[in-house]
């Protein structure tokens, strides 16, 4: 009786419950690590925005300082001008 195909299926199936439930759980364990390194990628990523950010508003402000006295001095050089 131990040979015939309806003993043998009971068994079977559970060795391939088994193997899938394995592999499930590999797989799960490889999902984790991705999204841990997805989020490293997104917490770099938002660091060097952040940088850029400061980086450009910096730039803008020495720029705007820049053109500032810029228009002070060509004042003062056309006071002189007209005062002649």
């Amino acid at each position: 009786m131990a040979d015939e195909p309806e003993s043998m299926i009971l068994p079977l199936l559970r060795e391939i419950r088994g193997e899938i439930q394995k592999q499930f759980t590999e797989m799960r364990e490889e999902f984790t690590e991705v999204r841990q390194r997805l989020d490293k990628l997104e917490s770099g990523q938002k660091t060097i925005r952040q940088a850029l950010t400061a980086d450009t508003m910096m730039s803008k402000f020495v720029t705007g300082d820049f053109e500032e006295r810029i228009f002070e001095l060509e004042r003062k050089v056309e006071k002189l001008t007209n005062g002649r």
